[in-house]
């Protein structure tokens, strides 16, 4: 017999027919607690984050006023992503999300490189979130003598925390920090713009046009510095199929989830796009660093008491927004394939809250490393796991899109119906959308440094998943012949 688990076979598929509709155990015990209002806001959080928050600003000294072109393209074809996604979530709503896809459309094999991937992503994001949140809390005088390694345990401790209770809790919790990062962006563009028309005066600086063209133009250091930034761009919108993820725990996601997601295109074109143009409007590029959050700079040098404070407890609070997301989301993804017998058994156990406490524990322990490599080397940290985010990010993209492919190629068939709201353009979008996730790849490749080494280690981490599959592989048939019988 073959140890091969194929897309014939999936998982929890319901045998009486060809046409019986995919049934992921992994999607049992959940409940239906997220509202209309969290899903719009989860949305929101996931398109504004750390990468934008803190990432910006060495970014912008990198590259200059052309930053915004990077985000736009990065945003065009993160909308691409989660609007896949969304068709996949109105035909079959699913905790799993993604990972439970590829199980239907590609098999065990598909599901588990789906979810491995995945897991890259947020293990290491949550690295980078922790840092982000230790650097943030350096800013005001009572933590600058703390290890920042000590830092970035107590925000991991107090996310860890709040998360293990009930998936209601990180809906409020996530909403409201939403409404804060919201909040604190349309403050601080009204202000921007004000500043810019009124050419008020920030820190012997004049606001307006001329800082751009007085100092280089969009493109000051070139096209390229722009165009190998994009890899760290990528990583500003990791969080925006966190939504997929949350269809499943939500009532009446055919009504929620399209709205939700079509939303995400106007607020990237405004607070991403918006918020770099007027960075590069107030102040000139060289003025921003990768040591403090762009936003926190604007307000430091325009001198209102307490108004950097104010805006870097912001930045903190989208730093722990982006970490609550990732165990959230992680934890969901690993029971799903835990159940199927391609991670860890402990990481499909859940709580009387209906929370799958395992894995999120698993994401939080690797978050513990990441407070050793704030030990270590607390300069470097942040940039060092960002380049492996984004590998994750990118491999977590491009199934998406390989799951919205085989969806489409389907209902071609008449194996499926689309829903009502779909990709449009298919097959073009996906297969654009996997051109573009290669090139930055070898964007990454090009930019030498920590992107080259990172680029580097794919075979590494391709060996990897190929060495797992193969102590998991029993495991998998096992519980499929349990699952068919």
């Amino acid at each position: 017999m073959s140890d091969r688990v194929t897309a014939a076979e999936p998982l929890s598929a319901v045998p009486a027919s060809p046409a019986a509709p995919h049934v992921d155990a992994g999607d049992a015990g959940y409940r239906k607690d997220l509202k209309s209002r969290h899903v719009n806001m989860i949305a929101i959080g996931g398109a504004i984050g750390t990468g934008l928050f803190l990432g910006a600003g060495g970014r912008m000294s990198q590259a200059g006023p052309s930053l915004f072109i990077a985000y736009a393209v990065c945003g065009v074809f993160a909308f691409l992503v989660v609007r896949a996604l969304g068709e996949l979530v109105l035909y079959r709503p699913s905790s799993g999300a993604f990972v439970s896809y590829a199980r239907e459309f590609m098999g065990e094999k598909g599901a588990y490189t789906a979810g491995w991937l995945y897991f890259l992503n947020w293990s290491t994001t949550a690295v980078a979130d922790i840092t982000a949140a230790a650097t943030y809390a350096h800013f005001w005088a009572m933590f600058s003598d703390v290890p920042q390694w000590i830092l970035a345990l107590i925000a991991l401790a107090v996310v860890l925390a709040a998360n293990l209770i009930s998936v209601k809790y990180f809906g409020e919790m996530e909403f409201w920090f939403a409404i804060i990062k919201v909040g604190a962006l349309v403050v601080f563009m009204l202000i921007g713009i004000y500043l810019v028309v009124t050419s008020h005066e920030i820190g012997g600086h004049t606001p307006g046009l001329a800082t751009v063209t007085d100092n280089g133009g969009i493109f000051p250091s070139g096209v390229m510095p722009m165009l190998l930034l994009i890899q760290g761009v990528v990583f500003a919108y990791a969080s925006v199929e966190l939504c997929g993820v949350a269809a499943g725990e939500t009532e009446n996601p055919e009504k929620i989830m399209p709205k939700a997601i079509n939303s995400i295109m106007w607020r990237v074109g405004l607070f991403y796009v918006g918020s770099v143009i007027l960075l590069a409007l107030l102040l000139p590029y060289t003025a921003y660093s990768g040591d403090q959050s762009p936003f926190v700079t604007v307000f430091d040098k325009l001198g209102i008491a307490g108004a950097a404070g104010v805006m870097n407890l912001v930045v903190l609070t989208a730093a722990l927004s982006s970490l609550n997301s990732g165990l959230y989301s992680t934890g969901r993804i690993l029971r799903s394939m835990s159940l199927a017998g391609s991670a860890p058994k402990f990481t499909g156990v859940m709580n009387k809250g209906g929370v799958p406490y395992g894995g999120i524990l698993l994401t939080a322990g690797f978050g513990i490393l990441g407070v050793g490599l704030n030990y270590v080397m607390p300069d470097d940290a942040f940039e060092l796991v960002l380049n492996f985010a984004s590998i994750g990010i990118i491999g977590t993209w491009a199934m998406i899109m390989v799951c919205s492919l085989l969806f489409w190629r389907r209902a071609q068939e008449g194996k499926v119906t689309r829903p009502g709201y779909n990709l449009p353009w298919a097959p073009y979008t996906q297969i654009v959308t996997l051109g573009f996730l290669g090139s930055v790849l070898v964007l990454m490749w090009m930019d030498g440094g920590v992107g080259r080494t990172t680029v580097a280690c794919l075979p590494l981490i391709a060996a990897a998943l190929v060495g797992g599959w193969f102590l998991v592989r029993r495991r998998v048939r096992t519980t499929a012949a349990a699952h068919r019988n």
